[in-house]
């Protein structure tokens, strides 16, 4: 185990050090001459003393009065059109096509299972009634023609 950690460690060490001589002979090669380095360094600073005053501020409010002729001024926003709002004039025609697809009535289907039962149920009391009747008109038959028989 403490082999392993070593040979870890050494390995990181070793190519700790390869990348330090990469890196310094990179700089060995892309170091140009101390004159040039020089003439180089005088074109930077004049650079930088022309791009102060063209420096731009969006968000910061300088307090020097030479500065804040570099502030820039907000810019404006154009006037936001709700997509959603202008959209239901349109569809308020149009018929939603989900809704022809559920029945109108919820139990369309329990009256369907149970029709034959129902059909059934009608002629059933159909016949009692008609039944019912027959008995009450012989009652009043019989009523009405024992009546007159015994005047």
């Amino acid at each position: 185990m403490a082999t392993e950690e070593e040979s870890i460690e050494q390995a990181a060490a070793s190519r700790r050090e390869r990348l330090k001589a990469l890196k310094a002979a990179q700089e060995l090669l892309n170091a140009p001459d101390e004159d040039s380095a020089q003439a180089a360094e005088n074109q930077r600073d004049e650079t930088n003393e022309e791009d102060n005053p063209s420096m731009k501020f969006r968000n910061y409010v300088p307090h020097d009065k030479e500065l804040q002729e570099g502030k820039v001024a907000p810019p404006v926003l154009p006037k936001f059109e709700d997509p959603v709002s202008a959209a239901p004039a349109a569809s308020e025609e149009k018929e939603d096509p989900f809704v022809n697809i559920a029945p109108k009535k919820p139990n369309w289907d329990l009256r369907r299972d149970v029709q034959k039962k129902l059909d059934k149920l009608e002629r059933r009391t159909q016949k009692a009634m008609f039944k019912l009747m027959e008995q009450q008109e012989q009652e009043k038959q019989s009523d009405g023609g024992g009546n007159a028989i015994e005047d």
